[in-house]
């Protein structure tokens, strides 16, 4: 519904009561009649009320600014307005009503929109409310990761005891070998030629030894006869013991003859797992080459380090007087594979370097993990995560923390307020709650959540 509502241009309270004046006075003489009827035409206006613009000033006064065009003669004319002095004073007393409806209207409104502001205002009063909790204390496991190289209990190289070529090879990359299995054969011309040498030289021997006893045997029964001197058999005796000693020594080349002509079979000396073969037939080997390497993984050793204070951190938090007191008393330890899966089997710590690297300040530690399905293998890597349990430790939500230049805070609070306080946390292997050395106590009340929204020393209600 569209109301057609007469307004005079006027901005303040002052302006309209003197044009009122004005107005009034067309009943008081004929000759002002002219002129206020014009004035009338020129101030007259109509006005959409939904798209009347009304303005409260601090001082009370309602203003209202039109948004219509000033109706021209014509168009009065063509509506139907009233012209004459009658009708232009009834038009004066409709317009006079009009305009009080109008205020009435705008002192509702404006007294509406006053209570709406106070009641918002007396809302914006109320402290926020904030869930909060207790500090409590429970226990708790850190968890200390460290990288680890992975070895057999037996991780042996295997290498040619003899110069040659590889004549034949056995075995192929990957296989399980049992103890004194033959991995490869040498061809050693030098081994076989040493093998004849010594055959000869203890035949040779026998035969000095033989002659050597004969004249022995020859000589006793003339020097007991007194047909020869003693001295020319004691001779022939110390003759007999040179030909024995050479015997002996031409058989002992000749075990060593043979023994090296047996190492061009080169064989496993454990049970094992095969690793790489970087020579194949025909190779040229000697000593210094790697032919493989042999792993015995029944047990598989991981080998990480701590720096000096996690060591003594580490043994300090053992049960136990001696290192290897404390040992026994450390907890399992887990495997993390590269690929991120953690080991089946659970290991234990055996032993600790009695010495710490001078270069890089560690101690070199050794796990075991048994190795049934044979899952790992040497020379792989992974990591080691050392748990450490602790009690009544006071605990909170890593949600309730922020962080501002690498230090943490919690919000505390105090006297109806929040309150930043510095703590000193460590994360715990569930990714959802911190363990705090210091900064809290058991008992004081922090905020849990909405943080980000907080500084310090804001008002607060407490959400239980």
């Amino acid at each position: 519904m569209i109301h057609m509502i007469y307004m005079i241009r006027v901005m303040n309270p002052a302006n309209y009561c003197n044009h009122r004046n004005q107005v009034n006075q067309v009943n008081h003489g004929s000759d002002n009649f002219q002129s206020s009827k014009s004035q009338f035409r020129r101030t007259e206006k109509i006005i959409n009320f939904p798209q009347t613009n009304f303005c409260f000033p601090a001082n009370g006064y309602l203003c209202v600014i039109p948004l219509a065009k000033t109706i021209g003669k014509g168009y009065r004319e063509r509506q139907g307005y009233p012209q004459g002095e009658g009708d232009i004073k009834s038009e004066y007393k409709r317009m006079n009503m009009r305009m009080i409806y109008v205020t009435v209207a705008a002192a509702i409104m404006w007294a509406a929109v006053s209570c709406g502001g106070k009641q918002s205002g007396a809302s914006r009063t109320q402290p926020p409310v904030y869930p909060t909790a207790a500090v409590a204390t429970g226990r708790a496991e850190l968890t200390a990761i460290y990288p680890a190289s992975l070895r057999g209990r037996e991780d042996i190289e295997i290498r040619p005891r003899i110069d040659g070529f590889i004549e034949q090879i056995f075995i192929d990359e990957g296989s399980a070998v049992r103890q004194g299995q033959v991995l490869f054969k040498i061809n050693s011309p030098q081994a076989e030629q040493a093998v004849t040498a010594a055959r000869a030289a203890v035949t040779s021997a026998e035969a000095q030894l033989a002659t050597a006893r004969l004249n022995v045997d020859r000589m006793t029964p003339l020097a007991e006869k007194g047909i020869i001197s003693a001295v020319q058999l004691e001779t022939y005796r110390h003759a007999f013991s040179v030909a024995e000693a050479a015997c002996a020594q031409a058989e002992a080349q000749l075990k060593n003859a043979e023994a090296t002509l047996a190492w061009t079979s080169v064989t496993s000396p454990v049970n094992g797992c095969v690793g790489a073969i970087p020579y194949r037939r025909g190779s040229l080997v000697n000593s210094q080459y790697t032919l493989t390497t042999v792993a015995n993984t029944e047990t598989v050793y991981a080998h990480f380090s701590l720096n000096e204070k996690a060591l003594a951190e580490f043994l300090a938090g053992l049960e136990g007087e001696t290192q290897a007191e404390k040992l026994k008393h450390a907890p399992e330890v887990d495997l993390i594979l590269a690929d991120g899966s953690v080991y089946p089997h659970k290991g234990r710590i055996e032993t600790v370097t009695g010495t710490v690297n001078i270069a890089t300040g560690s101690a070199g530690f050794r796990a075991g993990f048994p190795n049934p399905q044979g899952l790992l293998r040497s020379g792989t890597s992974g990591k080691i995560s050392v748990p450490t349990y602790f009690s009544d430790v006071v605990l909170i939500p890593q949600k309730a923390t922020f962080a501002q230049q690498d230090k943490v805070f919690v919000y505390v609070v105090e006297e109806g307020a929040a309150r930043q306080r510095l703590v000193e946390v460590t994360p715990t292997p569930d990714g959802q709650t911190f363990l705090v050395h210091s900064g809290l106590k058991a008992g004081e009340r922090i905020v849990t959540d909405g943080v980000a929204t907080l500084s310090d020393g804001t008002a607060i209600s407490v959400e239980n």
